[in-house]
């Protein structure tokens, strides 16, 4: 592991996690996607998916413009996040309630990328970096607006659902 003497070189290390913890997500979702019962939480997984591919390539376009090489560190934590969601997935739960535990490891991860999304804008900002501050920005916003919505799907209904299965 490369020496971390300067903020930037904690930055360049945080970013090269959440490029890979970005990956990882882009082969989970669609497999989630599949597993959930409900179509409004299957359409906002499938819609989380296409704004992670987004993420993504923002990522590469903050490496280019510091200057570095877009390459991923691999993300323990987020390889767990999502080990944990496949134990849940492959649960033989009611259909409700996989869906109401499928929102929580959902939000997990959300709530993962949100933390490392709000450092990262913060450290850009002052290593005056405001493009890649900028294009951290949006990716902060998108997570912040997916959490939400799985929020809205389980108090709406799901949690409901999944309390009258029992």
């Amino acid at each position: 592991m490369a020496e971390k003497s300067t903020l930037k070189d904690l930055f360049i290390d945080e970013l090269r996690d959440i490029y890979h913890a970005e990956g990882q997500l882009v082969k989970a979702l669609p497999k989630m996607a599949k597993t959930v019962n409900n179509a409004d939480l299957k359409a906002a997984i499938e819609q989380h998916l296409e704004e992670t591919k987004g993420h993504v390539d923002r990522l590469e376009r903050v490496f280019e413009g510091i200057g570095e090489k877009a390459r991923g560190k691999k993300c323990q934590g987020m390889a767990g996040l999502i080990d944990e969601g496949k134990e849940w997935m492959d649960e033989d739960a009611e259909p409700d309630v996989l869906d109401a535990g499928i929102i929580c490891a959902a939000q997990k991860v959300e709530h993962y990328e949100i933390a490392t999304y709000g450092c990262l804008c913060t450290w850009a900002r002052q290593l005056d970096l405001d493009e890649a501050a900028d294009l951290l920005h949006q990716n902060l916003e998108e997570e912040k607006a997916a959490d939400t919505k799985l929020t809205e799907l389980a108090e709406s209904h799901i949690n409901a659902q999944a309390g009258m299965g029992g």
